[in-house]
């Protein structure tokens, strides 16, 4: 299920990230954008999407695949000049801003090795709109759905 970003309600002020590109740990922008910014960093996986390959960055959509990457809790004290430098990554304007790279959304991710399977509430940078139409109809899948820098298309 898909939530839009609710405008930052008081249930959803602090929810953890789902990363899924160049922020997972040894990519380019972990050490740029996360370091001791971090309270926490766990394997996760989001269900219900599918990842496609980008200019040197992927992007998740709606589909039937997993998407696996890493949930990430921010430090005490730095949630929202995390919120504010990811929106800027992402270039998240607002939810349906027409300029939108990526949509920032409420997702169940789920964390695999948890005894009871567990899961939480996260937000997600999903493509946009327009993005989403054309890797629909021209871009190339990643089926593992695991990011990894310097793969070629098809690798």
């Amino acid at each position: 299920m898909t939530t839009p970003d609710p405008g930052g309600g008081p249930a959803d002020a602090e929810l953890p990230f789902f990363v899924y590109g160049t922020l997972l740990p040894g990519e380019p922008n972990h050490d740029l954008f996360l370091r001791g910014r971090t309270a926490g960093e766990r394997p996760a996986v989001l269900p219900r999407a599918l990842l496609y390959d980008g200019p040197g960055y992927p992007y998740a959509i709606e589909g039937h695949g997993r998407v696996h990457g890493t949930l990430l809790v921010a430090a005490p004290g730095v949630y929202g000049e995390l919120l504010g430098l990811l929106d800027h990554l992402e270039e998240f304007l607002g939810p349906g801003h027409p300029r939108n790279l990526y949509e920032r959304v409420v997702r169940e991710v789920e964390l695999p090795g948890t005894a009871d399977g567990g899961s939480v509430r996260a937000w997600v940078y999903l493509a946009a709109t327009a993005v989403t139409r054309s890797l629909r109809t021209g871009g190339v899948l990643i089926p593992e759905g695991r990011w990894t820098t310097g793969r070629g298309p098809g690798d």
